[in-house]
């Protein structure tokens, strides 16, 4: 599960969340790996934000569509697919050895953090 940890700043009303060696501020769109910034694009954490919230569950390509575009998705639409491939790379980059957005064929993605076995890496 996402942790929250000590309390939030006053006034401050979605909380640092910590997930694995991420650490998400939603207040400012930003995820750091390790104090690291993942240099996501406003658009690339919405979708992140998307899976993060429902952390260990699967999220539905439509699901997320919808919260971040606020729309019906077009029939075969690939944008989700599009910014999954790039959030992959990006986290990869700042987090190596972790795998975050796992992929579940003909239904979408779910956010878990986990650690790369080491023949992986």
């Amino acid at each position: 599960m996402l942790a929250t940890p000590d309390a939030a700043a006053p006034g401050l009303t979605r909380p640092v969340l910590t997930a694995g060696p991420l650490e998400i501020r939603p207040a400012e769109l930003q995820v750091l790996a390790d104090g690291q910034r993942a240099n996501l694009t406003v658009r690339e954490f919405e979708v992140f934000f998307a899976l993060a919230e429902q952390q260990d569950r699967v999220v539905t390509r439509e699901q997320v569509y919808r919260r971040v575009w606020s729309g019906q998705m077009v029939h075969r639409d690939r944008s989700v697919d599009v910014f999954v491939r790039k959030l992959r790379h990006k986290l990869a980059d700042a987090a190596p050895g972790w795998a975050f957005i796992h992929t579940h064929f003909g239904i979408g993605y779910r956010f878990s953090p986990e650690p790369l076995p080491a023949s992986r890496r």
